[in-house]
C-alpha cells in the first residue's frame, strides 16, 4: 500500500510537470510562428537594418520561457521592443546582462544577425555596456521579491514587438517612429502573438512598462472584450527624467498600488 501511494504521488507530480511543461511548448511554438510573421515585413527607409533577437539569441530567450513561463500567471509586464544593450544582445526582455546571468540565471550563446551594422555589434553576454532599462526593471523586481522564482510564482515580463530598427547611420528607431504603413503591419503581427501569450497564460492584470506598451494593452482587452485590469509602470529609461528622479519609489508606489506588492505594514 505504501509503495503504491509512492507510486501514485509520484505519477501526480509528473502529469503535473507535464502541464506546466506544455504551457512553455507553446509559448515557444507560437514564438516561432512570430518570427516568420515578422520575416515576411519588408523595411524600407529610413529603416537601413533590423534585428529579431528571437531570431540570433533564441538559445538564452528559450531558456527564459522554459525556466519562468511554466505556469499560469495573474500579472504579465509588457514592455516595448529591445534596447540596444538588453534584449538586443540577450533575446530577454529587458535584458541587462548582469541580470540576466546573475539574477535569471541565464548565459546562453548568442549568434549574429545576417545583416550588422558596425556600430551596432551583437556581442551577446560578452557586450560591456549595461542596459540602464533593464538594470532598473529587474532591480526593481529583485528588491521587491528577493529571488527570481517568488517573483515569477505570479508575474511574467513581456515586450510587445521583438525587433530593432537602426538607420544608416546606426541610430535607433523606435516602434512609433515606423512609417504608418509598416507600424500597422508590424502591430498586428505583434497583437496576434500578445492575445496567444495572454490565452496561454491567462493574467488578470495588464502592466505596461512605459504609455506605449499601456496602449497596445488597452487594444488588447477592447479587441478581445476581456475585462483586464490594466496599470501602467514607470518607464525606467535613463532618458526619462520623472524615472532618473523617482526610481525605484515611484515604480514601487505603482506596483502597491496595483496590488502586486503589498502595502508596508
Amino acid at each position: 500500500m505504501q509503495a503504491h501511494s509512492f507510486l501514485l504521488a509520484h505519477f501526480h507530480v509528473w502529469v503535473h510537470s507535464m502541464a506546466m511543461s506544455s504551457i512553455a511548448q507553446e509559448i515557444l511554438n507560437d514564438s516561432k510562428q512570430f518570427i516568420t510573421d515578422l520575416s515576411h515585413v519588408n523595411f524600407h527607409t529610413p529603416v537601413a537594418f533590423t534585428y529579431n533577437p528571437l531570431e540570433y539569441a533564441w538559445s538564452p530567450y528559450a531558456d527564459y520561457i522554459t525556466k519562468f513561463a511554466q505556469t499560469t500567471k495573474k500579472h504579465l509586464f509588457l514592455g516595448m521592443n529591445p534596447g540596444p544593450y538588453g534584449m538586443t544582445q540577450t533575446g530577454v526582455p529587458f535584458g541587462e546582462i548582469d541580470a540576466v546571468k546573475n539574477w535569471l540565471h541565464i548565459n546562453n550563446q548568442v549568434s549574429i544577425p545576417s545583416s550588422m551594422h558596425p556600430k551596432r555589434p551583437i556581442q551577446g553576454f560578452d557586450c560591456p555596456k549595461s542596459e540602464v532599462s533593464g538594470r532598473r526593471l529587474w532591480g526593481l523586481f529583485a528588491d521587491c521579491f528577493g529571488t527570481a522564482e517568488h517573483f515569477f510564482q505570479d508575474n511574467f515580463v513581456a515586450n510587445f514587438c521583438p525587433l530593432v530598427w537602426m538607420t544608416e547611420t546606426g541610430a535607433n528607431i523606435t516602434p512609433d517612429k515606423l512609417p504608418a504603413q509598416k507600424r500597422k503591419q508590424v502591430d498586428e503581427i505583434c497583437l496576434k502573438h500578445l492575445i496567444t501569450l495572454l490565452d496561454i497564460l491567462q493574467p488578470h492584470t495588464l502592466i505596461g512598462v512605459g504609455a506605449y506598451a499601456t496602449k497596445q494593452l488597452t487594444t488588447v482587452a477592447t479587441r478581445l472584450n476581456r475585462d483586464y485590469k490594466i496599470g501602467t509602470l514607470l518607464h525606467p529609461s535613463p532618458a526619462s527624467p520623472i524615472a532618473n528622479k523617482n526610481w525605484p519609489a515611484l515604480p514601487e508606489k505603482q506596483l502597491r498600488e496595483l496590488g502586486i506588492i503589498p502595502s508596508p505594514q
